[in-house]
C-alpha cells in the first residue's frame, strides 16, 4: 500500500479541523449537549468515517478497504467498552456535566497523541520482528479472558489509588473552580480536580491502547490504516459519550461480545505468526502452513455479527428484566391495598 506524503498531510490537516471544530464550536463553552446535540455530531463522525472508507476504496483497492473497515469497527467497539470506565470516573470526581466535555476532549488528545507513538513502536517492532505476532496473539487472548472477569469495582479501586497518590504529592482544592485546572489559594498554587479527572482519563487511555493497537494489528498492519481507525474510533467519543451515557447498563453482555472479538482476533495473529514463523524451537524455525489463515472478509464478518448478537441479546434481557420488575413492583403494591390487610387500620391508630 503507497501512501503519499500528501495523503498523510492532508488526513492529518483534517483530524486537526475536526478537533478545532469540537474546540470552538463546542468544547470552549462549557455546557451539557442535548440528546439531540450528541446524536447529530455522533451521526456526522460515523458518516465521515465512512466515507473515508470509500476513499481508502477509491484509492486501494477493496481488500484495503475492508482491512480498514474491520479496523475501525473493532476499535469503535473497544471505545465503547471505554465509555464504562469513563462514566465511572466521572461518577468518582462528581465532574459537573457541562465540564465533562472539555475532560473528555483532553482525554482524546491524549488517547491520539499516545496511540500514534504506539502504532509507529509497534510497526517498527513487526517489520523487523515477525514473532511479535505470537505475543500478540496470547495477550489478546489472555485479555479477552479478563473481559470476562472485568468488574466495576476494579475500575472504583483504580480511581481511587490514583486520587490518594496525587493528593499526597502535591495539594489539590476541595471542589472544581469552574474549567479551570489550577488556581491560587491561600498563598500557594493548588490543582483542581480537573486536572485530576484528565489524568485518570489520560491513563486509562494508556491501558485502551494496549489492548487496542494489537488488536487493530491483528486486522491490518498497514500503518495509515490502523492510524486512520484509530483517529475516527476516537474522535467521535465525546459525542457518543453523551448519547449513550445512559443506556450503557443496557449493554450488559457487552464485555462477552468484546472477549470473543479479542480472543478471535488473538488466535487469527497466532495463526499469522504460525505461517510467518521464524522461531528455532517451532517447526524447526519452518513456516506452518496447515492451517489456513483467515480471510480479512471472514474476519469483518465475524467482528459485525458478533457486536449485532450482542447487543440485541443485551437489550432483549435488559426488557425482559425491566418487565419482571414493573410486575413485581405491581404485585407488591396491590398486596399492600388488598382490604382486610390491616394496614390501613394500623396507620389510622398511629
Amino acid at each position: 500500500m503507497d501512501v503519499s506524503v500528501w495523503i498523510w498531510v492532508g488526513t492529518l490537516a483534517g483530524i486537526v479541523a475536526m478537533l478545532a471544530v469540537d474546540l470552538f464550536g463546542h468544547v470552549r463553552k462549557p455546557h451539557a449537549p442535548t440528546l439531540r446535540e450528541a446524536a447529530i455530531w455522533s451521526g456526522a463522525y460515523v458518516a465521515i468515517a465512512l466515507l473515508f472508507g470509500l476513499f481508502v476504496l477509491w484509492m486501494w483497492g477493496s481488500g484495503f478497504a475492508a482491512e480498514y473497515y474491520a479496523g475501525y469497527i473493532t476499535e469503535k467497539s473497544l471505545s465503547v467498552d471505554n465509555l464504562f470506565v469513563f462514566v465511572l470516573i466521572m461518577a468518582a470526581f462528581a465532574v459537573p456535566r457541562e465540564n465533562q466535555q472539555k475532560v473528555l476532549f483532553v482525554g482524546i488528545i491524549l488517547a491520539l497523541v499516545l496511540r500514534t507513538v504506539f502504532i509507529l513502536i509497534g510497526a517498527e517492532i513487526v517489520n523487523n520482528w515477525a514473532a511479535i505476532f505470537y505475543l500478540f496473539g496470547a495477550f489478546l487472548i489472555w485479555t479477552a479472558f479478563a473481559q470476562l472477569r472485568h468488574t466495576e469495582e476494579t475500575d472504583e479501586k483504580r480511581e481511587t489509588w490514583l486520587v490518594r497518590t496525587v493528593r499526597r504529592v502535591v495539594p489539590v482544592t476541595e471542589g472544581f473552580h469552574g474549567d479551570r485546572v489550577w488556581v491560587r489559594h491561600e498563598g500557594r498554587w493548588h490543582i483542581t480536580p480537573m486536572l485530576l479527572v484528565m489524568i485518570a482519563i489520560g491513563s486509562a487511555d494508556i491501558l485502551f491502547a494496549i489492548d487496542s493497537i494489537p488488536a487493530i494489528f491483528g486486522l491490518t498492519q498497514e500503518v495509515y490504516l490502523i492510524f486512520a481507525a484509530n483517529a475516527f474510533s476516537l474522535l467521535g467519543l465525546r459525542q457518543l459519550f453523551f448519547l449513550i451515557d445512559g443506556l450503557l447498563d443496557k449493554l450488559v453482555y457487552l464485555n462477552y461480545g468484546l472477549a470473543a472479538i479479542l480472543a478471535f482476533i488473538g488466535v487469527k495473529l497466532v495463526i499469522h505468526a504460525l505461517h510467518e514463523n521464524e522461531v528455532p524451537f517451532i517447526n524447526g524455525g519452518e513456516h506452518v502452513d496447515v492451517i489456513p489463515e483467515v480471510s480479512i472478509g471472514f474476519s469483518l464478518t465475524f467482528i459485525v455479527s458478533v457486536l449485532v448478537i450482542t447487543t440485541v441479546a443485551s437489550l432483549v434481557k435488559t426488557r425482559r428484566d425491566e418487565r419482571a420488575l414493573e410486575a413485581a413492583g405491581a404485585g407488591t403494591t396491590g398486596s399492600d391495598t388488598t382490604p382486610g390487610s390491616g394496614s390501613g387500620a394500623s396507620g389510622e391508630e398511629r
